[in-house]
């Protein structure tokens, strides 16, 4: 008798949930948009924000309520295939794995970018730190949902904490006279800025892709939402207050008014920490990304829409194995086909590795002596992975 196929692994708790939910939409417009929302409405760009963020609940709450009501993997392609029926899901799954392999790239170089604020760093670095970025979101999220949640968690942990520390440093500078006149340009700017941040609060339905890994979606799924959106909106208001109330959004550059900020709390470093808490948080949003769309694949093949190889999950991890090292393998070879380009216009020495596929050149220097090294040193010589 054949042992049963393997399941997705039922790992999901409130704690991940919130992690996931917070990644999927704290983004690192927490950093930018306070300031070009003051530029705009001045201080009625809280009206804005405080607005968004009570209208942004009905939308993760419905979002919630679906995937408590029939937990299944794939989110929005699962909302669509009940609604629509099979082809309407099929194109919003083919939609959403598109969106990803094109915006993905962009998004790590982008973190990458924030860099080079604090550090000289050359073009080709920049990609170089993205592909980085790429592959350590597929080593999280190749060893399964409880690492990969374990790893948000601690992100999330981090960038609640800096943000908060960044906000509790600026009080002191926090000028009642800064938040008047509340409207320097009339009622029609907070509408324009309204538009500018409604982007910040995208992300619910991310956490839908992973419905069927939850342990206990009827509650957990109301709860996690409840203080997600709670935890998310406070946070965005705070960094607006601070940046209207210290005028940081005065400061010239577009990551300025946030490091303004954060000097209050680490004095000439608050460039450097910025940087690196735009890092951070773009590496929490990949990697939630990742894990999420790795979801919508596997539903998508299990249903037709994509190859049935694609459907297969592993034994030992419970995930979806070869969908989350296809996705990435896709975003390393768009990333470093840029990084190749950039080089050979340059017209820079080629290491004598030149033949081997850049995705080994890149495991040697990420994974060093590592047992993972030797394995992926294995794939590289049959020239598979």
């Amino acid at each position: 008798m054949s042992a049963p196929d393997p399941v997705l692994r039922k790992a999901m708790t409130m704690r991940y949930a919130v992690a996931l939910y917070m990644s999927s939409v704290l983004g690192s417009g927490v950093l930018v948009l306070p300031g070009l929302a003051a530029q705009i409405a001045g201080p009625a760009s809280l009206v804005a924000w405080v607005a968004l963020s009570l209208i942004s609940y009905p939308l993760a709450y419905t979002f919630a309520s679906l995937s408590a009501r029939k937990p299944e993997s794939g989110g929005v392609y699962s909302f669509a295939r009940e609604s629509l029926g099979p082809g309407a899901a099929n194109a919003v799954g083919w939609l959403f794995i598109l969106w990803y392999v094109t915006g993905a790239p962009a998004v790590t170089v982008i973190a990458a970018s924030y860099l080079a604020y604090a550090f000289p760093l050359t073009r080709t670095e920049i990609f170089l730190i993205a592909a980085v970025l790429t592959l350590g979101a597929f080593l999280v999220n190749y060893r399964g949902i409880v690492v990969s949640s374990r790893v948000q968690l601690a992100v999330i942990i981090a960038i609640v904490g800096l943000l908060i520390t960044a906000v509790v440093a600026s009080a002191p500078s926090v000028d009642p006279a800064n938040f008047t006149p509340f409207f320097p340009n009339g009622l029609v700017p907070i509408g324009v800025s309204a538009a500018l941040i409604f982007w910040s609060y995208l992300g619910y339905e991310n956490v839908s892709n992973v419905a069927e890994e939850f342990k206990n979606p009827e509650k957990d799924f109301h709860r996690s939402i409840l203080f997600s959106v709670t935890v998310i909106g406070l946070l965005y208001i705070s960094v607006a207050v601070a940046t209207i109330g210290t005028k940081a959004y005065t400061a010239a550059g577009s990551v300025a008014p946030f490091a303004v900020i954060l000097s209050n709390a680490l004095g000439i470093y608050g460039a450097v920490g910025t940087a690196i808490l735009a890092v951070i948080i773009i590496f929490g949003t990949m990697n939630a990304y990742t894990t999420g769309i790795s979801r919508v694949i596997y539903a998508t093949a299990k249903d037709g829409g994509l190859p049935r190889l694609l459907d297969r999950v592993n034994a030992e991890t419970q995930v979806p194995r070869p969908i989350t090292n296809a996705a990435t393998r896709t975003l390393l070879d768009y990333t470093l086909t840029i990084l190749r380009v950039r080089s050979s216009l340059e017209n820079r020495t080629v290491d004598s590795q030149r033949r081997r596929p850049y995705w080994c050149i890149l495991s040697d220097r990420v994974l060093g002596s590592s047992s993972s090294r030797s394995r992926v040193q294995r794939s590289c010589s049959r020239g598979s992975l």
